[in-house]
């Protein structure tokens, strides 16, 4: 069985990259979206990033950026990945010369089958991979968890598994979809944006149960 990788998201203290890290994640994520609880300036944004070693990808989300935004995290935080979680167009998300991730909010409005999701997903056909969480008015990190039969059938790019995941049900989530990747926010938290360093190790250790390792 192949390995699941793991991306702790919504990350704002030293302390919790370096858990992330500590406990095997392959990727963490750093929000550049100012209504969220988990948001970070770019300056801050690249404190965190001088803390992450060779190896682990650093990725940035954006939810409706202006080219400028997006400009400015390019370059001063050099992340590895954009991640666009809002109503960017597929022109949108390639116009910044960057590898990037198209997250779908299932349960949304033209997203509430199997059949119209995968619709949504082909038109991002350029990504590097296809993210999926829940619908909510806030844009992720909701806690919500939706209905993974609906991206059974989205295989077209590599699949990351969002949307109310915790150490308590990732291995039934793994089991049942079988991504290439699961990413974590609120599951791993004690408050929005602070980590649980004990969080984000049970997490870990369950995405290696379910893998067999």
């Amino acid at each position: 069985m192949s390995r699941t990788r793991i991306k702790i998201c919504g990350l704002t203290r030293e302390e919790d990259v370096a858990a992330a890290v500590g406990a095997g994640a392959d990727a963490i994520g750093l929000v550049f979206y100012p209504p969220s609880r988990r948001a970070l300036s770019p300056a801050r944004a690249a404190e965190l990033r001088r803390l992450v070693p060779p190896f682990v990808d650093v990725v940035a989300l954006f939810v409706n950026a202006s080219d400028a935004q997006i400009q400015e995290v390019q370059d001063v935080v050099r992340p590895d990945l954009l991640q666009f979680h809002g109503d960017e167009t597929p022109q949108q998300c390639e116009r910044h010369g960057q590898r990037y991730l198209r997250a779908f909010r299932v349960g949304g409005p033209g997203m509430e089958t199997s059949q119209a999701l995968l619709k949504s997903c082909l038109q991002y056909d350029s990504a590097a991979g296809w993210l999926f969480d829940s619908h909510s008015d806030g844009y992720g990190g909701s806690g919500r968890v939706f209905d993974w039969s609906l991206v059974s059938s989205a295989g077209a790019r590599p699949v990351v598994l969002s949307g109310g995941l915790h150490a308590a049900n990732v291995a039934a989530a793994i089991e049942s979809v079988r991504p290439f990747a699961v990413d974590v926010s609120s599951g791993v938290e004690e408050s929005p944006g602070i980590k649980s360093a004990d969080k984000i190790a049970q997490f870990v250790a369950q995405v290696r149960r379910a893998d067999g390792i």
